[in-house]
């Protein structure tokens, strides 16, 4: 599991997502594993990130989300991978929904970037 998180958080390195952290929540919910929650600075760049992590993991590992929230808008983006659920926000959204407060008591590993 740790090989689709890791993988996961490459690709939205790669369409330079800030403050990418990774919490662990298998111990706290029983539908997913891994929230893996970034931001992007404009809605723009919050669906360049999606389209990143959904092409990558598509053509590279034949793997699609379950389902894919917040495209219209896109200052909030859910992808459902099943054992990862990725956040993608914009800086505002991301302030409003306060995730990491929200699952505070869930293992947070942070990702570092170039």
């Amino acid at each position: 599991m740790t090989a689709m998180v890791d993988l996961i958080e490459a690709y939205a390195a790669d369409k330079k997502a800030i403050d990418l952290v990774r919490l662990d929540v298998a111990e706290l919910l029983g539908y997913t594993d891994h929230f893996v929650i970034a931001t992007g600075n404009t809605d723009r760049q919050v669906k360049a990130i999606h389209d990143g992590i959904l092409a990558g993991m598509k053509a590279d590992h034949g793997t699609i989300p379950r389902r894919v929230e917040g495209l219209p808008e896109s200052s909030w983006i859910l992808m459902d991978y099943s054992d990862v659920v990725v956040h993608l926000f914009t800086p505002d959204a991301r302030e409003y929904y306060r995730l990491e407060r929200l699952w505070g008591e869930a293992p947070k590993h942070a990702v570092w970037t170039a």
